[in-house]
């Protein structure tokens, strides 16, 4: 089928037949088809949607536009998550080494930050000679021999979705939920797993701030996943204040670093980081039910073989071999970290956390281009809690800045980003898990 049928297709609201869609995703690679009709081919989609049929296909068809991972010389069951981003969410950082402790292989490929939310690549790459972007033999002996590994995507790995999502960027049409949902599992089933957990973000820091719009997303990746063949469970998970007490790339590392090692855990993190732990073994087969998963997750980590896990990958991917014992040596620091102080008394009864993800950018640990580089020393700690009580010139957060005039800037945003109520306002810091679908 003619490129351009394929469209007209789509735009009468006919349905598309599996193998012409796989014709026009392999088009991409050989040139016969166009960015014009590629641009053409999402706009009809956005306009008419698609079948959940139509997405299991066009999803395969990615995933089948470069190479598949190979992980059956492992004795591990091959297990993974993805999140949808959001304010201070690090935990991939943590939920890797826990779960390879408990005996799966996780090869987690992961992405940047673009716009308010971070991204894990860029926390890891302020980890001295970590590499993010090892060769093949290096990232699957790393699997084999420590359990996990997150590193970038290859430009092998479903490239048509490269091309696809450049297209989308610039043509307003990345708001599609087939279109999100092919972008992000021919990614995964490339990767290779046996199953696949989703941490679906809602709420003001979120990618998908309406929970309805968030529920429609999960429940098509979820329905999707399963269709092409892959073990898949999500979960719905609050991001209307950041999830760690910092953000940026640095200071969640070290967050990251201190809650493996039981020096600090935010509650909220802890919560979601082991939700989504129980859902991976259960899934992996690892454990009979989310409660045993929990508990196995947890003894990983009192008992300190997940910080161990996370040290060993570290070094297996250029970092310190110290890393874990002497991470405040080898991270990057702000000349200036600073107190922003409440300009009055209260209760925090609401927070705006893309404010606070947006000061992040603006300190220079994020970015609004790709080519964008990233100051990977600055960003937010210590930050104050939904429900939280708070006094006059007691510290809604820590900022870590590189100049005066940055942190002045980041100080203003902070301070519009929290509100204060005169009222006790403990009822509004619920628990991070929404609901589930599988």
């Amino acid at each position: 089928m003619l490129p351009q049928e394929l469209i007209a297709l789509k735009r009468d609201g006919k349905p598309l037949p599996p193998d012409a869609l796989q014709d026009f995703i392999a088009g991409f690679e050989n040139g016969r088809v166009t960015d014009a009709q590629i641009a053409a081919f999402a706009m009809a989609v956005i306009f008419r949607g698609m079948s959940q049929d139509e997405t299991v296909a066009l999803t395969e068809a990615m995933r089948d536009s470069g190479d598949t991972l190979d992980w059956s010389d492992l004795d591990r069951p091959v297990v993974d998550k993805h999140s949808t981003g959001g304010i201070g969410d690090n935990v991939s950082l943590m939920l890797a080494p826990i779960v390879a402790a408990c005996g799966a292989a996780v090869p987690m490929i992961s992405g940047r930050g673009l716009g308010h939310t971070g991204g894990t690549l860029d926390k890891l790459e302020s980890i001295p000679g970590y590499t993010v972007k090892p060769d093949n033999a290096t990232f699957h002996r790393t699997v084999r021999d420590v359990g996990c590994a997150i590193i970038g995507q290859t430009g092998r790995l479903a490239p048509a979705d490269g091309r696809f999502y450049g297209i989308r960027d610039v043509t307003a049409t990345v708001e599609s939920v087939p279109l999100i949902v092919a972008s992000i599992l021919s990614k995964k089933l490339a990767a290779g797993l046996q199953a696949l957990v989703l941490d679906v973000k809602t709420g003001s820091g979120a990618f998908m701030a309406a929970e309805e719009d968030a529920r429609e997303l999960a429940t098509s990746l979820v329905a999707v996943a399963n269709g092409a063949g892959m073990k898949t469970t999500a979960l719905l998970t609050r991001m209307d204040e950041a999830l760690a007490s910092a953000a940026g790339n640095a200071v969640e590392v070290e967050n990251a670093v201190r809650f493996l090692t039981g020096d600090h855990r935010d509650k909220r993190l802890e919560e979601v980081t082991l939700a989504l732990a129980a859902e991976m073994l259960v899934l992996a087969g690892l454990a009979e039910d989310r409660e045993a998963g929990r508990a196995a997750a947890e003894r990983t980590l009192d008992g300190g073989a997940a910080a161990e896990t996370f040290g060993r990958m570290v070094a297996a991917l250029g970092g310190p071999a110290d890393f874990v014992e002497r991470f405040a040596d080898h991270l990057p620091r702000a000349p200036i970290v600073r107190p922003v102080l409440s300009q009055e008394a209260g209760t925090l009864a609401g927070v705006d956390a893309r404010a606070l993800g947006l000061a992040v950018v603006e300190l220079g640990g994020g970015r609004t281009r790709p080519e964008d580089e990233v100051d990977h020393a600055v960003g937010l700690t210590a930050l104050a809690r939904l429900g939280q009580a708070m006094v006059r010139g007691e510290p809604l957060a820590m900022v870590h800045a590189r100049s005066e005039a940055a942190f002045e800037r980041a100080a203003a945003r902070v301070h519009a980003a929290y509100e204060l109520a005169d009222r006790d306002a403990t009822s509004l810091a619920p628990g991070a898990i929404l609901d589930r679908f599988d």
